[in-house]
C-alpha cells in the first residue's frame, strides 16, 4: 500500500490524518500481519472494536436529529436497519475500501476484498481511526456524509412497519440465526378469528403476539422481541 493510495482514500473522506499510521492500521487485515510473523505491525481489529461503538453512537445522534418526534423504540429499529453488515459493506464498496486492504495471500486468493464481513469490518476500523485522530465531532460529520445517502436507499416507512424483517436481520447478525414463529392458538368464529403466535430465538421464547391474521400476530411478536433484544444496546 503506497502513501499515494492512502492519500487518495483520505481525499475521498475529505479528511487528512494527523497520524497517518492510524489509517495504515485501519486497512491492515489480521491475515496480512499473521503472514509477516514477528512484525510489530498491528492489525485493524482493535480499531474495528472501537469503530463499532463510535458508529452506533454517531448514527444514534444522526437519527435523533433527522427524526425529532420519533420514540426510542423507532429510533433503535432504524439504527438496526442501518448499522448492519449489509449496509456497512455497501458503504465500504462505495468508498472502494477493498482496493486499499492489506490482506494475506490466502485471504487474497479467497476473494477477501469482496467479502461483506471483511468490508464491514474495515469500515468500522476506519471509523475507529478517524475517531482517534480527529475526535467524535469530525467523525460524526464524516459518518453523516457516508450514511445519509443510505437512508435514501432504505424505505424508512416500510422499515417502521415491518418488524419481522428488521428482527431477522438483527438476529442473523447478532446470533447467526433466524427467529422461529410457532402458531400456538386461534380462537373466534371463522369470519373473526384471532391468531396467537410465539416467537423463539435460539430455542428461547422471546415474545408472543395476537392478531386478526397470522401475519399481524407475527409482526406484533417480532416488535416485542426486537425491543426486548435491543433495549440494552
Amino acid at each position: 500500500m503506497s502513501e499515494h493510495d492512502l492519500a487518495e482514500l483520505s481525499a475521498k473522506l475529505n479528511y487528512e490524518f494527523t497520524k497517518p499510521e492510524l489509517l495504515e492500521e485501519a486497512v491492515r487485515h489480521s491475515s496480512y500481519v499473521n503472514e509477516i510473523g514477528d512484525s510489530p505491525l498491528k492489525d485493524n481489529e482493535r480499531l474495528e472494536f472501537l469503530g463499532d461503538a463510535v458508529l452506533d453512537l454517531a448514527v444514534s445522534h444522526i437519527l435523533m436529529e433527522l427524526f425529532r418526534e420519533e420514540k426510542e423504540g423507532v429510533l433503535s429499529k432504524c439504527r438496526a436497519a442501518i448499522v448492519n453488515e449489509k449496509v456497512l459493506s455497501q458503504v465500504a464498496k462505495d468508498l472502494s475500501l477493498g482496493d486499499y486492504l492489506l490482506l494475506g495471500k490466502g485471504e487474497e486468493l479467497s476473494g477477501g476484498r469482496e467479502k461483506p464481513s471483511i468490508l464491514a469490518n474495515v469500515l468500522e476500523a476506519l471509523i475507529g481511526a478517524l475517531y482517534l485522530d480527529g475526535g467524535f465531532s469530525k467523525t460524526k460529520e464524516i459518518i453523516h456524509h457516508l450514511f445519509v445517502p443510505v437512508l435514501g436507499r432504505i424505505d424508512i416507512e416500510a422499515i417502521l412497519d415491518d418488524f419481522k424483517s428488521v428482527l431477522q436481520e438483527f438476529t442473523q447478525e447478532t446470533y447467526k440465526t433466524r427467529p422461529d414463529y410457532v402458531m400456538i392458538g386461534e380462537s373466534g368464529p371463522a369470519h373473526d378469528k384471532v391468531f396467537r403466535v410465539a416467537l423463539y430465538v435460539q430455542g428461547k421464547l422471546m415474545a408472543e403476539g395476537e392478531g386478526r391474521s397470522k401475519k399481524e400476530a407475527e409482526q406484533k411478536a417480532a416488535r416485542e422481541a426486537f425491543f426486548c433484544l435491543t433495549k440494552n444496546l
